[in-house]
């Protein structure tokens, strides 16, 4: 490693962050004027799409050949089973995290609430973030915030205390959502370190951004109410809702379970 590279490796967290809010802002800027005209919306896809496959070049051209470490995280994406058992995690986890949030804001001031209500327009321009938040962001934040500050470090305690790092950055970027957002972030690096894989990480984030997506057309189509809080951002949905959450929880531990047990039996058979 080159002394420029030692040099630059501690600055690398903050670097990161830099580096990820200011793609996240450019790609943000078609919508900045707040008009969400299908126009506007395609160019932020395609500057989402740019700012990824730059991000992937940066990590594979890169960061790999500088930190040879960080080629201990796998880019590969996993099988179909364990990316469905993931997001069907993901549900539990945003009521969990709400509960917490709400918790957490009770204990400073009163939380104010108001039911979730969308006319025709604005439930279409959720509906076109939705799809991009599901679809893109993830990928995009989870690259920048975890993969680029994480991976070149070899240590564990290391790796831990950056992603600690991160995701108070994180949190500040959300504004609105600083607690929640962070503890989010929490969540995905920690996630990010245990499988050695950036693709869990982006999977859980992307069914978190996907469950509030589908609470909002839970809501429209009235087959339930949802109470959000605006600041900080709060959904508490009915009782289906978490009943539907822990059964689908239910789900995806069985499909990791089942999936885990089948790579291991695969595993001892090629040793055999």
């Amino acid at each position: 490693m080159s002394k420029i590279a030692t040099f630059i490796k501690p600055l690398l967290p903050l670097l990161s962050a830099v580096y990820g809010l200011a793609v996240i802002y450019l790609t943000a800027l078609p919508l900045a004027d707040g008009s969400g005209s299908l126009a506007h919306e395609a160019m932020t896809w395609g500057l989402t799409l740019v700012a990824i496959l730059l991000t992937v070049f940066v990590v594979i051209r890169i960061e790999r050949r500088v930190y040879p470490e960080s080629r201990q995280f796998s880019l590969r994406p996993p099988t179909l089973l364990v990316a469905a058992g993931l997001l069907l995690l993901a549900p539990l986890w945003l009521m969990t995290q709400g509960a917490v949030v709400y918790g957490l804001t009770s204990l400073v001031h009163s939380v104010q609430t108001e039911p979730l209500v969308s006319s025709s327009d604005e439930f279409r321009e959720d509906m076109l973030a939705g799809i991009h938040a599901v679809l893109l962001a993830p990928v995009l934040e989870e690259l920048c915030y975890r993969h680029l500050a994480i991976s070149p470090f070899s240590r564990r305690r290391t790796q831990i205390l950056v992603c600690v790092l991160m995701a108070v950055l994180f949190g500040i970027l959300h504004v609105r959502n600083i607690v929640g957002a962070s503890l989010a972030a929490l969540l995905f690096g920690l996630v990010f370190i245990w499988s050695r894989n950036i693709w869990y990480a982006i999977l859980l984030h992307a069914g978190s951004n996907l469950t509030v997506t589908l609470l909002g057309v839970y809501s429209y189509l009235g087959l339930g109410e949802i109470q959000m809080c605006k600041a900080p951002v709060i959904f508490l949905p009915d009782g289906k809702v978490y009943v539907a959450s822990f059964l689908l929880a239910v789900a995806g531990v069985a499909i990791l379970f089942v999936q885990r047990s089948k790579a291991r039996r695969i595993k001892g058979n090629k040793r055999e």
